[in-house]
């Protein structure tokens, strides 16, 4: 029982070395890395959605992904209830701006996971993103939250759970957090609003709160090709 508690004790101090001790920029350009080895995806899933004055059923989707920017969701209906900014639900684009200045914020954890903290600002001023805040697993090299704030669309916050597909750095489940006043309503789409509002009239206390979109993956198919055609 002694060497057991020796063992996992030397096992924290260990990760906490590893954790503390990578240079900051070292440890974004590992996690791109291990993104990077995906040219492009299909996946499939189940998207729940929750926006305080609406009622939307969960729905099948299916995610499209190109690289290097390339990304679209569908739902089952063809109609995709997302708000503006919905490309961060896709991790690889947090990489597609290249001429950032990387500032190492510490460590924090998530769900008890011990990660380091990367803020991502770019050089570009006239750039509409502000900030991305990384918040990567430093023995998986995983992405498991990122924060990303835009002077056009607000801010917007991702949480992966990885499982099945960790190797490729794509989560089996996404949380993406976003202000509900970036929220689109599909022109000529009927739904349910909450019993509290309206179509006509959604109150502004109700259209500045947070809304949620989770979606959990049961398949993907990855570096198979996809035909630009997709994404029209």
């Amino acid at each position: 029982m002694k060497n057991k508690t020796i063992y996992i004790l030397f096992f924290f101090i260990l990760v906490q070395q590893i954790t503390a001790g990578q240079n900051i920029n070292v440890l974004v350009a590992n996690a791109k890395s291990k993104i990077d080895q995906v040219k492009d995806y299909k996946a499939s899933g189940k998207m729940k959605t929750n926006v305080s004055f609406l009622k939307l059923p969960i729905a099948n989707v299916m995610l499209y992904f190109k690289n290097p920017n390339k990304f679209k969701l569908k739902s089952e209906k063809g109609v995709s209830f997302v708000p503006k900014g919905s490309l961060n639900i896709n991790l690889n684009s947090i990489f597609t701006e290249t001429d950032y200045t990387i500032i190492d914020a510490g460590t924090e954890k998530v769900d008890n996971i011990p990660v380091r903290v990367a803020k991502l600002l770019p050089n570009d001023d006239n750039n509409d993103l502000v900030l991305t805040t990384l918040y990567i697993d430093p023995i998986q090299l995983l992405i498991l939250k990122s924060k990303t704030t835009t002077k056009e669309n607000g801010t917007y916050e991702l949480k992966m759970n990885y499982h099945k597909y960790s190797k490729y750095g794509l989560p089996d489940k996404i949380l993406f957090s976003f202000n509900t006043k970036d929220y689109k309503l599909p022109k000529g789409i009927t739904f349910d609003f909450d019993d509290r509002t309206s179509k006509s009239s959604i109150p502004k206390t109700e259209k500045n709160k947070k809304g949620e979109l989770e979606i959990l993956f049961s398949n993907y198919e990855i570096n198979k090709g996809i035909s630009d055609d997709m994404f029209k």
